[in-house]
């Protein structure tokens, strides 16, 4: 599996994405502008040493990094108001979850553009808005991974 930050501004955040990452062997592309310095020693510090085990990418734009794609992997973008639910959709070994900044999301023109591969992660309390960028990878990454068939323990 691949997982996508488009802009992501906040380094513990990605720091957690990759230690997920890391855990379990999934690639990490970071699409710039970062919020954050690379160097940062929150990102690191959230990371842990875990980065030295994170197959991981830096896209200088998103065009250069859609350039990249093999035709037979799909992209699920993952923002609020999606169509369908992230648990409703059938996963395939080289696909991309890509979610966006914390503070504003994937970029409308995007969703708008791969509308059919639009996913949410539904929430009960119609008064909070949205969820750890780092927990919604989780929530979709592990129901992606448990669709695939992966081991309780791989150790």
């Amino acid at each position: 599996m691949h997982i996508v930050l488009v802009e992501p501004e906040i380094p513990p955040n990605t720091g957690n994405v990759a230690r997920l990452c890391a855990a379990t062997g999934s690639e990490l592309h970071l699409i710039e502008p970062l919020g954050f310095q690379l160097e940062d020693k929150h990102l690191k510090r959230a990371g842990m040493d875990y980065w030295n085990h994170v197959n991981w990418r830096k896209w200088s734009h998103w065009s250069a990094f859609i350039e990249h794609l093999n035709a037979s992997s799909k992209l699920w973008l993952v923002e609020s108001d999606g169509p369908k639910s992230y648990a409703n959709v059938d996963y395939g070994p080289d696909d991309y979850l890509v979610f966006g900044r914390e503070t504003a999301g994937l970029p409308s023109e995007l969703v708008q553009q791969y509308q059919d591969q639009w996913l949410r992660i539904p929430m009960m309390n119609k008064e909070a808005r949205s969820l750890n960028l780092s927990n919604s990878v989780a929530i979709v990454l592990y129901e992606a991974l448990r669709q695939l068939g992966f081991q309780d323990e791989v150790r």
